[in-house]
């Protein structure tokens, strides 16, 4: 559905974008993630068709963006990171306003805005003006207005500021229930959302895709591969004796009950040795397992490194 090659952008002197690569298919929710500054925000301005390439090709639906903008753009829904509306309307009355500027057919704007205000539960704010309303119904407003053409590719920035827990689930429910028919991108910089809702992850640096992924290909990353965590069922005896395993190099304590093994061999070779020390001693432990970083930690290691 989306094909994108060796994009790039350039302010000045500056390169946001660096020949970034990639392809989007449909029933794809792909998470595209950075720091600030990355080169995310202007990669998704430029897959909607807001701001030109310095060079490289976006394709959608076999269309390219540099001949056919116009009829990409009726393809696509776009949410920015700053949703502009009119803020003296009503909430009806701007849904209304932009059924007209994407020439919805008459029969089909009415059923099109109940649909939506259905699915984003508007119907107790359409005739309040915008203005009045709370960030997350505002924000809810802006999503409508990116599905109310039910558009074939869906591009999302930042879609969950302002949310609050309820209206964040809400929006995560139904954008998965939208992905079969549809290929969808959600630029964002919440690590949870994207490990919740997308079944890719693309992860931008200095303008370079650096990761593209599953979120399990993701976690994994993060997998120490000479790191073993030991967990006691009951208070931890002495450990003195895992000193002398071959491959063991040092021995962290991470409280009562549990101790972390750091050893200079894979942990495929080190975990032999430790299980016998503890078969040995007749230890009795809940769990042995490779020690895992926590997702801020793995998204360091991929954009800065150790």
């Amino acid at each position: 559905m989306i094909q994108v090659n060796k994009l790039s952008k350039q302010f000045g002197q500056t390169i946001a974008v660096d020949h970034l690569c990639m392809e989007v298919k449909k029933g794809d929710i792909v998470g595209v993630l950075g720091i600030n500054g990355a080169g995310k925000s202007t990669t998704i301005k430029m897959l909607a068709g807001f701001i030109k390439p310095s060079s490289g090709s976006i394709e959608i639906n076999g269309l390219n963006m540099q001949k056919d903008a116009i009829k990409i753009k009726r393809l696509i829904g776009y949410l920015p990171e700053t949703a502009p509306s009119y803020e003296e309307m009503t909430v009806a009355q701007f849904l209304n306003f932009i059924a007209q500027v994407r020439q919805l057919k008459k029969q089909d704007q009415k059923k099109q805005l109940n649909k939506i205000v259905e699915q984003l539960t508007l119907v107790n704010v359409l005739n309040q003006k915008i203005a009045t309303l709370s960030a997350g119904f505002k924000r809810k407003v802006g999503l409508a207005q990116a599905l109310l053409h039910d558009p074939e590719v869906l591009i999302l920035d930042e879609p969950m500021v302002g949310l609050d827990p309820n209206q964040k689930h809400q929006v995560r429910q139904l954008i998965q229930r939208l992905s079969p028919d549809k290929a969808i991108i959600i630029a964002t910089n919440i690590l949870e959302e994207i490990i919740t809702v997308c079944n890719r992850i693309v992860i931008i640096n200095k303008g370079q895709k650096v990761f593209d992924g599953t979120s399990q290909q993701f976690a994994l990353k993060g997998s120490s591969k000479n790191t073993i965590v030991l967990e006691f069922k009951s208070k931890k005896p002495d450990v003195s004796h895992l000193r002398l395993a071959p491959g063991v190099v040092d021995i962290i304590d991470l409280g009562e009950r549990k101790i972390s093994i750091v050893g200079h061999e894979s942990y495929d070779n080190l975990f032999p040795q430790i299980f016998d020390t503890v078969h040995l001693q007749g230890w009795d432990i809940n769990a042995i397992y490779a020690e895992e970083s926590s997702m801020e930690e793995i998204f360091k290691k991929i954009t800065v490194g150790n």
